[in-house]
């Protein structure tokens, strides 16, 4: 089984590529330099030369405030060069899974998202995802879409490491508290992917669909900073904001908790809780 992953320098495809000895497969990781996924021919010729078996689209524009004044450039890569690369995968005959957000969703529940409820982005961003999801589902009608929510690791940047840092660098920081949702870490996203491709591997079998994956449990940004300076035994003190004392040019959900149970079901995976999964990662960063 030959597996091709986009974004191999982010986040997740960093997580991806230290958990791969998990499963028997020819592992292909590419970024920009190796795939461009804006150019057509570049696509064909990278699928001519490889012959994937499975794509896994980690690669996106994730920049949720500059999106705002860089739409036609998040629509490129997260709307159109998902689409060029479901149409490719389409006559390859390759499978798909490909990565989303809870920006999807314009935080106004207040029970988690369920896979078939109404998205309307409130940003951009979460528009340009939206358009890739809807683009890679109209194509491919096997493919997977995951949609993840607040993703973290022990790679590149995000939230729980800046909070380590500007806690070691003050003595108080605001976090809003208004805004809630479940902090997934990056490792534990990894192996539920891990996990598809164990059952497809093992039993020939490709569940389709749009899933929703984070940790489990729910906390609001404040909650998660707070969590952070305490385990990490941070003397910095956090102080509760709402999201209009931090305004930022993109909006977002002030509740974007997803239903994890479609997923756990189908592929009999037991997502951990954020904070277990937040303790291995803060252990890491903490070495």
């Amino acid at each position: 089984m030959k597996i091709v992953v986009t974004g191999a320098n982010g986040q997740l495809g960093q997580s991806i590529i230290k958990n791969s000895k998990a499963i028997q497969a020819n592992w292909i990781f590419t970024d920009i330099e190796t795939l461009d996924i804006t150019q057509s021919i570049k696509i064909e010729t990278f699928f001519k030369q490889h012959e994937p078996d499975i794509l896994i689209h980690c690669a996106a524009y994730t920049a949720v405030d500059e999106a705002q004044s860089q739409q036609k450039t998040a629509h490129k890569i997260n709307h159109i060069a998902s689409y060029k690369l479901a149409l490719q995968c389409k006559k390859s005959k390759c499978k798909m899974i490909h990565i989303s957000t809870d920006y999807v969703f314009d935080g106004k529940k207040n029970e988690p998202y369920i896979e078939t409820d109404r998205c309307k982005p409130l940003s951009a961003y979460g528009q340009s995802k939206l358009s890739g999801e809807n683009a890679v589902r109209n194509c491919l009608y096997d493919a997977i879409i995951l949609r993840t929510s607040w993703l973290y690791s022990e790679f590149g940047s995000n939230f729980m490491k800046t909070m380590l840092k500007l806690g070691k660098d003050r003595e108080e920081l605001n976090v809003v508290f208004d805004q809630t949702g479940s902090p997934t870490y990056a490792g534990s996203l990894a192996l539920g992917i891990i996990r598809i491709l164990q059952i497809y591997q093992k039993e020939k079998s490709w569940r389709a669909g749009t899933y929703h994956f984070s940790n489990q449990g729910i906390c609001s940004w404040y909650d998660f900073a707070k969590w952070i300076m305490e385990e990490g035994k941070i003397n910095c003190k956090i102080h509760p904001i709402t999201t209009d004392q931090y305004p930022t040019p993109a909006r977002r959900p002030l509740y974007s908790v997803l239903d994890k149970t479609k997923f756990e079901k189908t592929f009999q995976y037991q997502i951990p809780h954020w904070t277990d999964a937040a303790k291995e990662c803060l252990a890491l960063l903490l070495l």
